[in-house]
Formats: C-alpha cells, sequence, structure tokens
C-alpha cells in the first residue's frame, strides 16, 4: 500500500520538474521576443521598455522586449534629479511578494544559462565550504547598484551603473557581443571595457559548469533582494514532519545548500522543486497561499541542522 502511495507520488512530481524547464525557455522568450534585432545590430525600442521584467534580462540585448530591473534602477538612481525608483523598487516589491526567488528558479533567463551550463557532464564541486561567498550579493545589492549612483557622480550630478557597466556578465552576454557582431561600427570601437566584462563573463560561465549557479548565490543583486521575500511570499513550500524520514535526500538534492527541513523559506532557496522530488515519502509540497501555514520541526532537526 504506501509503495502504491509512493509511487503515485513520485509520478505526480515528474511533470513538475518537466514544467521547470519548459517555463524557463519560454519566459526567456518573452523576456527576449524580437529576435530579428540581432540580424539587425540594433536594440529593440518600444512602449514595453518602460517596463521591467521580473529576471535578470539586459536592456541592451537586440530582441529584449523590456528593461533590466537593475539598469533601470541604476539609471534613475544616476540622475541628478531623483535618487530612488520608486517605480522599479514596488514593481520588484510585488513580484517578491507574489513569488518570492521562484523568479530565480523558473523566470530569470541568466538563471537559467547557468542551469543548462551545470548539465555539461564534467565533474562538479560543491559550494557547502564557501557559504560566506553568498553574502557578496547582498554588497552588491546596497552598494555597487544602491548607493554607488548617488555617491559617485560627474560635475552634472550623474551617476554611472556601476554593476551594469563593470560587473554583470548578462549585458556583454546579451548586448555587447551580438550588437559587436552584427555592428561593424560598435565593433570598431571595442576597449578594456568590453575585454573585461567578456572576461567576467567567461569566469561565470567556467564556473557554472562546476558549481551549481555561482552567479545566483555570490553575486546577483536582484536574487538578493528575491531572498527577503522568500518567507512572505504568496509561493511557499511545506515539510510534512509526521512523513518526513530525516532520510536527508532532499538536503543532498539541492544545488542551493538549502535544509528544507530546517527553513521552509530560507533566503537562499530557489523554488525549484528538487528537494520535492528526491523526497520518498511525499513530506515536501508547494502551494500559494495567503496565510501562513505553520511547521514544528522534530527535536532532532532543532539539535542536529543549524542551517
Amino acid at each position: 500500500m504506501n509503495q502504491h502511495h509512493n509511487a503515485e507520488q513520485q509520478e505526480n512530481k515528474t511533470p513538475l520538474r518537466v514544467r521547470r524547464g519548459w517555463i524557463q525557455a519560454i519566459s526567456t522568450l518573452l523576456s527576449n521576443i524580437h529576435l530579428a534585432n540581432f540580424l539587425k545590430g540594433r536594440v529593440h525600442q518600444g512602449p514595453l521598455k518602460q517596463v521591467c521584467v521580473p529576471g535578470l534580462n539586459c536592456y541592451s540585448c537586440p530582441a529584449a522586449t523590456a528593461s533590466c530591473p537593475i539598469g533601470a534602477y541604476q539609471a534613475v538612481a544616476g540622475s541628478p534629479k531623483h535618487k530612488i525608483s520608486f517605480y522599479v523598487v514596488g514593481l520588484l516589491s510585488i513580484f517578491g511578494v507574489l513569488m518570492g526567488r521562484f523568479i530565480c528558479g523558473f523566470l530569470c533567463p541568466f538563471g537559467w544559462l547557468q542551469d543548462l551550463l551545470h548539465r555539461i557532464p564534467l565533474k562538479k564541486f560543491s559550494t557547502k565550504k564557501v557559504r560566506p561567498l553568498r553574502y557578496i550579493k547582498y554588497f552588491m545589492l546596497f552598494f555597487v547598484v544602491g548607493l554607488m549612483p548617488i555617491l559617485f557622480t560627474n560635475v552634472a550630478g550623474m551617476g554611472e551603473p556601476y554593476f551594469c557597466k563593470y560587473v554583470c556578465p548578462q549585458g556583454v552576454l546579451e548586448g555587447g557581443i551580438p550588437l559587436a557582431i552584427a555592428n561593424p561600427g560598435i565593433r570598431a570601437a571595442l576597449g578594456f571595457l568590453f575585454s573585461w566584462k567578456t572576461a567576467i563573463l567567461v569566469a561565470v560561465i567556467l564556473l557554472s559548469i562546476l558549481f551549481y549557479r555561482p552567479f545566483c548565490k555570490w553575486l546577483c543583486p536582484l536574487g538578493a533582494f528575491y531572498s527577503f521575500f522568500n518567507r512572505v511570499s504568496f509561493f511557499q513550500y511545506h515539510v510534512d514532519f509526521d512523513k518526513c524520514i530525516d532520510c536527508g535526500k532532499c538536503a543532498r538534492a539541492c544545488g542551493m545548500d538549502v535544509d528544507i527541513r530546517n527553513n521552509q523559506a530560507h533566503p537562499e532557496c530557489i523554488r525549484c522543486g528538487e528537494c520535492e522530488k528526491a523526497c520518498p515519502t511525499g513530506a515536501i509540497s508547494h502551494h500559494f497561499r495567503f496565510s501562513k501555514k505553520k511547521t514544528t520541526p522534530s527535536l532532532h532537526h532543532d539539535q542536529e541542522h543549524s542551517n
């Protein structure tokens, strides 16, 4: 009877994994719908560029449908008249309340790229021993994205989009390289900054093959922002401790180094569903909620799992 019940649970979980890949692909396509512009070598301009997509997707990508929230915020923060974009912060907060880091796991084009790179069949390494590196992304959010365009300005009182210009690998991948390939004028003007950003992109690509989502874990300011909403977002995970047998398969399956038994709303959890798929007893489930569902971990969890 139990075997039959577990088999049914596994069958019910299989479509979730399949859907995730399709959702990531469709989200990336919808974020970059103007594909013909890759051949034209120019950035699409349209009314939707006044709106931000929820994931990391460069404004300068020739096919980009809308704006990148990080780039949009820095553009406003760096202007002499405005120092904070309440529109961008408000829109991202709505995304965060609705989904939290589900956006990172399902809707972010650069997150999907890292997932695909990690599938390349080479030896993989754990990031558990370098967990403190994940706090770098909060430095990127608060200082590089939030404060530097305000604090460091030119004589006209304008600040630069420091993260987009000097750090973000998505910009050179989606914008710099395609535009340089299709546009001779842009190609002739390339210099040190393009080489620097390309080196960062190459480093992230290589690290993504060996480690699971290094940019998401260590550098992404957007992921840092959404992490504050995991506890309050409508999309939640639940652990039924009456079913949990403490096998640890959920923790071993998590590429983000999260043990969902200890914290179902961990800020590093990208809601990918791998823990739910790995659970042999169906103790882990996901749901949308409007009121918080309480879970009480066992004494064993309190004593042996601190993360």
